[in-house]
């Protein structure tokens, strides 16, 4: 640490940072988990406690923790009976049965249903103002005092569910007789509302910051601590929840009535997180337009970049063990990856350079079917001897060191560590042109459209088979890496941002309003 930095944390108290992560840190890898780890590491000064919503309750740590995290709260969002397992689990049983004795059908219809009624109000217009906000601290008030499964299982919650449901499609258009939902698309519509609000059901640790990665579930922490003490709430955004929730809809297994009324959910949530984050930083400028078209607050977008540690990521020789032209890929196997494009990549690769051998570093347990997809397509191309999907590398630095090139085939992306990572080793990237990958690529490679696996084979041949131009485009990418996106860059920037927000609490005298100016809401 620089004697500057040494300085700063002797003269500011020590923050405390909510830290709200969903599906990623610390129980699944990739790049947003990675960004947490080197978040977490590296601001040693502040103290952090993990919010973590995941899908199921097994989990395990895939990470070394640092020794700033002090607590992590597991709040698994599906396949639990009872939120007492994880979100109540400090309560004794005594309170849980007070909150069950208190929740008679009179308490729910007085109480809960005209929030519930507000509440799909907001969902069916899309409000996700600060008011909507409130209403839905006013059911967190409501869960601290009464019970989650005996509320909405309530048939007056049912009937009031049913009664608002979405009749009418997003041009407000009435839905035709074959369009309308049936009894099992309203269940099923109505446990995902249930499941995805479950933060609602328990306690929000108090911090200095309350920092989501992502603008869905995870962001409700915030939006609560907002409403019930006056936190700064800062949001990063890496991919789009909303473009991603669209673009997944055509291959969910899920009703058209569901699936548009998550679609209808991810943005409400959306809308929700900007409306009440003091600042939005996303990783790349291109989240903004659809940020500030779901009515993000210009002024209070502020990107910040990935970094990455340009020590670790360093040129180094192919090892004598690759010596056939070989790309690598550092993907999780599951469909926003694409892989399905990159195996057919391969098969055009394959057309002009015989040699050439595909190798995959990434999970295959994320998505099994959509990993059995691609070794089926593996197989019917002929790609055995090809494409390899090869499961977790234990060095991630060593797999861009076993390739010539690198390759993303992505639908999706914020800012890839695989892009930085790949430049920085010296190793030019085929990339698809989504996200922010162009804002940082800037031609150290080559960048062709999404789902077009012959653009992507030429594009690789073109680079493989030229070696001069490789080997410079390897050269100017490291500097490039050097010159704008190191690890300390970002955390710094971070640092500033948890400073100017935390400032205000922090020099607030004990009992004076302005310590906790919660917000108001008629």
């Amino acid at each position: 640490m620089s004697r500057e930095l040494a300085a700063l944390g002797r003269q500011t108290p020590r923050r405390t940072v909510l830290l709200c992560t969903e599906g990623t840190y610390p129980y699944a890898s990739g790049g947003v988990s990675r960004w947490c780890d080197v978040l977490c590491t590296e601001l040693s000064d502040v103290d952090y406690v993990l919010y973590v919503l995941t899908g199921l309750p097994e989990v395990s740590v895939h990470y070394e923790l640092p020794a700033s995290i002090r607590e992590i709260v597991h709040v698994p969002l599906w396949g639990t009976q009872d939120p007492f397992e994880y979100a109540f689990a400090h309560d004794g049983l005594r309170d849980v049965l007070r909150r069950r004795r208190r929740t008679t059908r009179g308490i729910i219809e007085r109480t809960f249903l005209p929030l519930f009624a507000r509440l799909l109000g907001a969902l069916r217009d899309g409000d996700g103002s600060v008011k909507t906000g409130g209403v839905l601290h006013a059911m967190w008030r409501y869960f601290h005092r009464h019970d989650w499964n005996r509320t909405w299982r309530s048939p007056s919650v049912w009937e009031s569910f049913v009664a608002n449901a979405l009749h009418r499609d997003v041009n407000d258009r009435e839905l035709l007789p074959h369009e309308q939902p049936r009894a099992e698309d309203l269940t099923m519509s109505l446990r995902c509302l249930r499941n995805l609000l479950l933060p609602l059901a328990g306690a929000v640790p108090r911090a200095d910051v309350v920092h989501s990665t992502v603008a869905g579930s995870a962001s409700l922490p915030g939006i609560l601590a907002k409403h019930e003490h006056g936190t700064p709430f800062v949001l990063t955004e890496h991919g789009v929840l909303v473009r991603e929730r669209y673009m997944s809809m055509a291959a969910d297994e899920l009703s058209h009535h569901t699936s548009r009324f998550l679609a209808r959910l991810s943005v409400l949530l959306a809308r929700l997180s900007y409306s009440h984050a003091d600042a939005i930083a996303p990783v790349a400028e291109f989240n903004q337009r659809w940020e500030i078209a779901l009515g993000a607050d210009p002024d209070r977008i502020e990107t910040i970049y990935n970094g990455i540690d340009t020590a670790v990521y360093r040129p180094r020789p192919k090892p004598s063990s690759r010596s056939r032209p070989t790309v690598v890929a550092a993907a999780r196997v599951f469909p926003l990856k694409d892989i399905e494009t990159m195996i057919g990549a391969a098969a055009v690769a394959r057309e002009a350079l015989p040699e050439v051998q595909f190798v995959v570093y990434g999970s295959v347990e994320a998505d099994p079917c959509y990993v059995a997809r691609c070794r089926a397509l593996i197989a019917k191309l002929g790609l055995e001897n090809t494409f390899e999907l090869a499961g977790m590398h234990s060095n991630s630095a060593e797999i861009y060191l076993e390739g010539d090139i690198s390759v993303l085939s992505s639908i999706s992306e914020g800012v890839p560590y695989a892009v930085l990572e790949s430049l920085s080793c010296g190793r030019p990237v085929v990339a698809t042109d989504v996200g922010g990958v162009s804002e940082i690529l800037q031609g150290y490679g080559t960048l062709v459209p999404p789902r077009d696996p012959r653009r992507l084979g030429e594009a690789v041949v073109a680079l493989l088979v030229d070696d001069a131009r490789r080997m410079e485009l390897g050269r100017q990418g490291r500097e490039w890496v050097l010159k704008r996106f190191q690890t300390e860059q970002t955390v710094d920037a971070y640092r500033r941002l948890y400073g100017r927000l935390a400032a205000p609490l922090l020099e607030a005298r004990p009992g004076d309003p302005a310590a906790a100016p919660a917000v108001v809401v008629a």
